[in-house]
């Protein structure tokens, strides 16, 4: 069986929004883990903490 997480497009996204996925699923936390590796900067970082203003 394949899983996909899809999310709806401009707008809907939310800071956070993937954090309870990140929390339960060990592939998901893979999945950022790989994520910020290949890009060179801290993707999960963006997607699952609030932002902070300076």
């Amino acid at each position: 069986m394949t899983i996909a997480f899809v999310f709806p497009g401009q707008g809907s996204q939310v800071v956070g929004m993937g954090y309870d996925l990140y929390q339960q699923l060990p592939s998901a936390q893979t999945l950022f883990i790989q994520a910020d590796a290949t890009l060179g900067f801290s993707l999960s970082e963006l997607c699952l903490q609030a932002l902070k203003s300076s």
